[in-house]
């Protein structure tokens, strides 16, 4: 009889009793699949509270590390979360002992991803971490597999269901960005620390490991321009559809002859695209090959089962034999690269509070024109006691422009308050 794989799981959360339920449910397609059984050996958590799925079968470690250094254990699955403390020690722990490691964090690895893959890679282990982007979506096997002939050019996508509920929720319903935050942290869609979510943090980490793989370089975190989505208003929102689009919270990353471009923010893009018709929590990703063409990936970025499915994919890779770089490419053969802003030039939705003073719009029009910015259309609001929303498009700029012109407004006497500007994506 084959040998059987033994796994020992770290983290009982949502995941991780996910993952419990479904090795046992399919046990007998998995072992089908794989040529032997699969089966989990120790657990541990941060206790032994009742999770609805029995444990009783197997042994309980109260430290993660030394549940990842068990004798009886081949692959550790690491589902703690966490940049640093027990998730980062156990999974050290584990790659020293010779165990290959299955992974759902993206924190963890965005922080530390090239050294753990340079220790996973040094001692002959694999680190694998499907589950950590994007949910139950293949992306990194997308990346590191079916499309790993083809130069990537460029990497897009929604990666935070929270962030596309809350928008989308504001856009069908007509509630209040503070209405729905609420309505999404009742409904338990938020994590404990929502600026996660709505920061962009979340879906930031995600982005740095996907363009770690797609060119090739060392997983870069903080060279993301990020910004989150607290200072998109209902306004905008309607604002936006009555020109046709939607506003999302857009991942990008692209290799340029600067640099590495990365950035997280809310953006418009055309209602009828794919992405401007994605709604609630669901994720997409758009790949973008030289010669593949447009690769356009869609299904549940977060929830027990498609997470959980995203995991065991890894653990039946190693069970069948599958051993690839971390990164789908020799850790000590990623690139370090800067960090670069996007000078890649794109239409600007941008929303001010203008002073109900004649000459206004002129000198706003003014400031922008100074720094080499032209409006395409401009429409002004109901007035505010004694401002005026206006909303301008402009014609195709650069950010650097653009900051130069928003830069220059507050000299014009007439805009109140810190104006919103998001870029317009053609996809």
């Amino acid at each position: 009889m084959t040998k059987p794989l033994r796994l020992g799981i770290a983290g009982l959360g949502t995941v991780g009793v996910g993952v419990v339920r479904m090795l046992r449910k399919n046990a007998d397609l998995l072992k089908t699949r794989t040529g032997r059984p699969l089966v989990i050996t120790a657990v541990s958590a941060r206790s032994q509270k009742d999770r609805g799925v029995s444990l009783s079968d197997y042994a309980w470690e109260d430290d993660p590390v030394k549940l990842a250094t068990r004798d009886d254990v081949d692959v550790f699955v690491e589902l703690m979360g966490g940049a640093d403390g027990p998730a980062k020690a156990a999974t050290e722990a584990a790659l020293k002992a010779g165990k290959d490691v299955v992974t759902a964090n993206k924190a963890m690895l965005a922080e530390h991803g090239h050294t753990l893959a340079n220790l996973a890679e040094d001692g002959g282990q694999v680190l694998r971490f499907e589950a950590a982007v994007a949910g139950g979506i293949p992306v990194i096997k997308a990346l590191t597999e079916g499309l790993a002939g083809n130069e990537i050019t460029r990497v897009m996508g929604v990666m935070n269901g929270s962030c596309n509920y809350i928008l989308t929720r504001m856009q069908s319903a007509g509630l209040t960005y503070e209405e729905v935050f609420a309505e999404a942290d009742g409904l338990g869609y938020l994590e404990a620390d929502p600026q996660l979510d709505v920061g962009g943090i979340d879906a930031a980490h995600k982005l740095a490991l996907l363009s770690s793989i797609a060119f090739g370089t060392q997983v870069k975190f903080d060279g993301v321009a990020l910004e989150g989505i607290e200072r998109v208003s209902i306004e905008d929102i309607r604002q936006a559809a009555d020109m046709g689009y939607r506003i999302k919270l857009l991942g990008v990353a692209q290799m340029t002859a600067r640099g590495l471009e990365q950035s997280m923010s809310p953006c418009l893009v055309p209602e009828t695209s794919p992405l401007g018709q994605l709604e609630g929590g669901t994720n997409m990703v758009v790949l973008e090959g030289a010669d593949v063409g447009q690769i356009v990936l869609r299904g549940a970025g977060a929830g027990e089962g498609p997470t959980a499915s995203a995991v065991l994919s890894d653990i039946i890779d190693i069970a069948r034999g599958l051993r690839l770089p971390t990164f789908g490419q020799p850790a000590d053969s990623l690139k370090t690269v800067p960090a670069a802003q996007s000078t890649v030039p794109a239409p600007y939705y941008l929303r001010l509070d203008l002073l109900d003073k004649p000459g206004a719009l002129a000198k706003v029009a003014t400031a922008l024109g100074d720094a080499g910015v032209s409006i395409n259309r401009m429409r002004q609001y109901g007035h505010e006691d004694t401002t005026a929303p206006v909303l301008i498009v402009t014609h195709t700029t650069t950010r650097e422009a653009l900051d130069v012109a928003l830069a220059g407004l507050p000299g014009t006497g007439v805009v109140t308050g810190d104006p919103v500007a998001l870029r317009i994506e053609e996809v």
